[in-house]
Formats: C-alpha cells, sequence, structure tokens
C-alpha cells in the first residue's frame, strides 16, 4: 500500500497553530508530542494556521474527523462575560506584567478554535482540548474563566490549600497534586498509579494562570486541585471511544508529563487521552463513511418524488416570503401548508432533548415553537426597554448599581459553595 493510499484512508485530527515572533517575522508551530501521539496511534494531523481569515475557511479542512486544540494566549475575557469588578486597574495591570507572554489577546486565534469547538460540539465530532484547549471548550458551552486564578482564586481560599499554578523559575518540572473523582475516565486511566480512598491523586504539571470558574452545564468534573479548580471534566453523554464519542478538556499536559532528561511518562496513564482520544477518531471516520455511502438515495417512486417536489417548493416560497420578496400572486395557501405540515410532523424532540439541543449549540428543530419562544422574549422585552426608558436617571443608576451588587454577591456565595464542596470532599 503506497503513501497516497495511507492518506486517503487514515482518518484527520485537526490542530490549530501557536503564533510567535522569530527573526522579526510571524512563525506558527504546534509541539511535538502532540503531533508524535496523534501519528504514533493512527491518525494523521492537519495543522490549521492561525491566520487571518481562517476561521471562514473551516469546510475547506474537511473530511474532519477530530480536533485537538492546545496551548496558547488568554482567551479574550469578552467572550465568556468575564466579571472583572473584582479587579483593580492595578491588579489586571500587574497581570498583564507577571504573565506577558499569555496576556496578549489573540482573537484571530480565538475565532478559529470556537469555530471547531462549536463544529464538533454540533457534529458530534471527538474534540480532545490541553490546558487552553479545555478552557475554549468550556466556555463554548457557556461556561466562564478565572481571569487570573492568584487574583482570584487563591486569595480566598486557606493556607494550606494553595496551589501554585506556574512556575517560571522551574517551568516544565513544576507538579502540583490533583484528586482524580472516581468512576471517570481519568480513574480508568491512571487507576494502577493510585492507592485509593484519601490517596486518589496524582501529581501533574502546570502552565496556566487562568482556569475554569464556572464549568459548563454539560461536563463532569474528573479532577480537582486543592485549591478547588477543575482541573479535569468531560461530557458522560458524549464520551464512548469505541462509538467514535469523545469531548473532553484537561487543564494539564499529559503529553508533557515525562521525567527530567527522559522521554519516559510520569505514569503509565499519561498518555490515554491520546489513545482513547484517536481511539474515537478512528471510529467516528468509519461511522461517517457508512453514512456517505448510504447518503445514496434509492430511486423514489412516483408519489414519492412528487411529495418530494413539492415539499421543496413549499419551502422555497417560504424562503422567498422570509427574504423580503413577497409571495408570487399565482401561489396558493396549499403550497405553504405542505411545507408547514412536513415540520409539524417533524417535532419529535422531548422537551429535555431540546435542552440538551441548546446547550450543545445545536439548531432546534422545533422551528414553529422555537419561533413563538422568540416573538414573546421579544414583546417581553419591547415591554421592558417602553418601562425602563420612562425612569429618571436617578432611578437608573440605583437599578444598575443593585444589579452589579447582587452580581458580584451571587459570585461570592457560588464560590463559597463550592470551595466548601471540595473541602468536604477532601475530608
Amino acid at each position: 500500500m503506497g503513501v497516497g493510499d495511507l492518506a486517503a484512508i487514515l482518518p484527520r485530527v485537526l490542530i490549530v497553530s501557536r503564533r510567535t515572533v522569530r527573526k522579526n517575522k510571524f512563525v506558527d508551530f504546534v509541539g511535538e508530542y502532540h503531533l508524535d501521539l496523534i501519528v504514533n496511534y493512527g491518525a494523521v494531523p492537519v495543522i490549521v494556521p492561525r491566520v487571518t481569515g481562517v476561521n471562514m475557511l473551516l469546510d475547506s479542512f474537511e473530511p474532519i474527523h477530530g480536533v485537538l486544540l492546545c496551548e496558547g494566549e488568554d482567551i479574550d475575557p469578552s467572550l465568556y462575560e468575564a466579571d472583572a469588578f473584582g479587579l483593580s486597574l492595578q491588579e489586571l495591570e500587574e497581570i498583564r506584567i507577571q504573565h506577558a507572554s499569555d496576556t496578549a489577546i489573540d482573537k484571530e486565534k480565538d475565532a478559529i478554535e470556537l469555530g471547531l469547538a462549536k463544529l464538533c460540539l454540533e457534529r458530534n465530532i471527538p474534540y480532545l482540548g490541553i490546558c487552553r484547549g479545555s478552557q475554549i471548550l468550556n466556555v463554548a458551552c457557556g461556561g466562564t474563566l478565572y481571569q487570573d486564578i492568584g487574583k482570584e482564586l487563591t486569595k480566598n481560599v486557606q493556607e494550606n490549600q494553595r496551589v501554585m499554578h506556574i512556575d517560571y523559575d522551574n517551568y516544565d518540572d513544576h507538579r502540583h497534586p490533583v484528586r482524580i473523582l472516581e468512576n471517570t475516565p481519568l480513574q480508568k486511566w491512571f487507576d494502577e498509579s493510585l492507592e485509593g480512598g484519601e490517596k486518589m491523586q496524582i501529581m501533574v504539571n502546570s502552565y496556566h494562570h487562568q482556569g475554569v470558574k464556572r464549568l459548563a452545564q454539560r461536563f463532569v468534573p474528573m479532577a480537582f486541585a486543592p485549591d478547588g479548580l477543575v482541573e479535569a471534566f468531560y461530557d458522560p453523554d458524549a464520551y464512548n471511544p469505541e462509538e467514535g464519542k469523545f469531548i473532553m478538556g484537561l487543564q494539564f499536559h499529559p503529553e508533557r508529563m515525562r521525567k527530567p532528561d527522559n522521554v519516559e511518562f510520569d505514569y503509565p496513564g499519561c498518555p490515554s487521552a491520546y489513545k482513547e482520544f484517536v481511539k474515537a477518531v478512528v471510529a467516528y471516520q468509519k461511522k461517517l463513511n457508512k453514512s456517505i455511502n448510504k447518503s445514496v438515495s434509492p430511486r423514489l417512486d412516483g408519489e414519492m418524488e412528487r411529495k418530494r417536489r413539492e415539499i421543496i417548493k413549499s419551502f422555497s416560497l417560504a424562503r422567498s416570503i422570509y427574504g423580503g420578496h413577497g409571495i408570487n400572486p399565482n401561489s396558493k395557501d396549499s403550497e405553504l401548508s405542505v411545507g408547514a405540515e412536513f415540520l409539524e410532523s417533524n417535532t419529535a424532540l422531548s422537551l429535555q432533548q431540546e435542552i440538551r439541543l441548546q446547550q450543545m449549540g445545536a439548531t432546534v428543530r422545533n422551528a414553529s415553537s422555537y419561533l413563538e419562544k422568540l416573538r414573546v422574549k421579544r414583546e417581553r422585552e419591547k415591554l421592558a426597554r417602553n418601562m425602563i426608558a420612562k425612569m429618571p436617571l436617578e432611578q437608573l443608576q440605583d437599578l444598575v448599581a443593585f444589579y452589579r451588587m447582587m452580581a458580584q454577591i451571587c459570585s461570592e456565595v457560588l464560590e463559597k459553595k463550592l470551595n466548601s464542596i471540595a473541602i468536604v470532599d477532601d475530608l
């Protein structure tokens, strides 16, 4: 079998490059450990360059069988509604100085990676997020981040629970403990290195000053640092590598957890995330190929073909009306009703499934009910705007101050509850 044949059958894993400056020119790169592991387990890494406009050309990288997103700069805080009220301008400046290499926002990389993450969530394409890649995944699903762990989290926990999440003086050799939760993929991978009971922990590397603040609703944590920070999470409903399902984020870098001056891993379970990810990628490719082969539809009989043409015409008329072109005077109401009946007969989703699809960022199939909800929402918003417009300036200022105070209180209470949960779990 030739190289061309292998390229045609091996699954493709997209990896977005990181940009740096070398000899006054931009250079795009990806860490070699990521590439080695992807290739060793049987997939082909396809590097997506961090170049302006690539986020509009993601279709050009099809077929996509898996996405691995890894290191990079801080994510633009405006993408996750960061609550900066707790940080002073001086603190923000201190963060920029201390973490100068990470705080330069790269909006182009953000756009590319969020686009790929949402594509994976919509299509159930296997996704593995390492470090920044885990943060991108959480943000794509509606979660938030600490803009700086030291300023926002560390100062609020007890001295014996504080963790150094980045050590510039001992960059690659720095480790801190994480507690692995039972009945998770992480426990399975590192099982032979865990003692059980209170010793369900391993030592991981750490290269970040940001991390998950509010974990998106669809995810379940797999590991915590002593300060309560989520170090690993996954979607249990989208995890079954044998069936091509894998959605996971790891804050640490298992591919770089190696002994000093040696390529040997710290633990036998370190490469397992990549192994299981590629297993899911291979399975997803097989499913995709089967669906493509089945997509060649059989010839329809006369009646079915007539029905198909009526439905297409109905949707075409509806699109014309929606686009503001008006309706053809020769068209009949019955021609539109065909499409309406088709939609009404294909609304078999339960409320729970509809909520689940919304969490995943998928398109809501129940178009009629969805549009009705939008209409009601717009009417409520219009009423609220009219009412607020009539308020005097002083009342508006009081209202804004009140909601800011409530947001701050909610944030503080949430952090305390999360910290108390982490403390109880440690006992």
